[in-house]
């Protein structure tokens, strides 16, 4: 059942400390992507070219997004390993044409790698990391965030981006992902970091029964009073259910964003911005009829 009135967002989690200022999540927050990638999945948010970047950041905030989550390290299924020599490159790219541009943005960066995440942060001031790992992939990444003082998005994924669909398997998913996130927690905790946000990994080492069963004990997060991150933009719990490619999944998108908003989600992480802005809208009227 999909909880009504009263879901969005939790007490405890309602804002986040970005560059000594707070951003209030009482409203959801849609966060863009822009992948400096010559490989995401979705070319529609795949960009290399400095017009072509200039243009995408533009875009995603011309639409009403107030984050930028900018990766360079593609975390499709089968991906391609880069080395993080190649990854701090094209991130470099990236931001400095941000920076540039939009010297006032709040920008996520999407690493796995304690190094990367130093060198976005210090050098570029990046705001918020974004890592798919959770710190299984460098285990310096939860004494990096807590020494940078920076929100930390952790997501669950079972393996890696380039054996997390080879044979996903959970006795008690819904269970093990509790735990997994109770433990990570607390380790994040004990170093010091405050901020903390948790994504349940949508597509991440998971089948499309994982994720639909996901969505469907997504209000049940609320018990870590911590803000939610959901990504569900035109993956493979979409096109594989309907049958459809990415390019035809908006719909499928705007379906699933929705159900998460009113399951309690604080930040939807989307290709399309306009659309998820006007469902944030939609949605919260509907919570709060006071709202203009």
């Amino acid at each position: 059942m999909i909880s009504g009135r009263g879901s969005m967002p939790q007490p405890g989690c309602s804002t986040l400390l970005l560059n000594g200022h707070l951003m209030d999540l009482s409203t959801p927050q849609v966060m863009g992507i822009l992948n400096v990638t010559p490989d995401s999945f979705f070319s529609g948010c795949r960009v290399q070219a400095e017009a072509d970047i200039t243009a995408r950041a533009q875009q995603i905030l011309d639409e009403g997004a107030t984050i930028i989550d900018i990766g360079a390290y593609s975390s499709r299924p089968n991906a391609e390993h880069i080395t993080a020599d190649e990854e701090m490159r094209r991130l470099r790219t990236g931001l400095e044409i941000i920076n540039r541009n939009h010297p006032d943005a709040i920008i996520s960066v999407d690493t796995f790698r304690a190094d990367v995440a130093t060198m976005c942060v210090e050098e570029y001031g990046v705001t918020i990391i974004n890592d798919i790992a959770a710190g299984e992939m460098d285990s310096r990444m939860f004494e990096t965030v807590a020494r940078l003082k920076v929100p930390y998005i952790m997501m669950h994924m079972q393996g890696t981006p380039q054996n997390m669909q080879a044979e996903p398997h959970y006795d008690d998913l819904i269970k093990e992902v509790f735990l997994y996130f109770a433990r990570k927690v607390q380790q994040l905790r004990d170093l010091g970091a405050s901020d903390i946000i948790l994504d349940p990994g949508f597509g991440f080492g998971k089948t499309v029964e994982h994720n639909y069963e996901l969505m469907a004990h997504l209000e049940e997060f609320a018990i870590f009073e911590l803000p939610l991150l959901v990504g569900v933009s035109r993956k493979s719990m979409i096109t594989r259910l309907l049958g459809i490619t990415p390019q035809e999944a908006l719909n499928g998108t705007t379906v699933l964003n929705t159900i998460s908003l009113l399951k309690g989600a604080h930040i939807i992480r989307v290709h399309d911005v306009k659309e998820a802005v006007e469902t944030v809208r939609i949605v919260s009227k509907i919570i709060n009829p006071h709202l203009l």
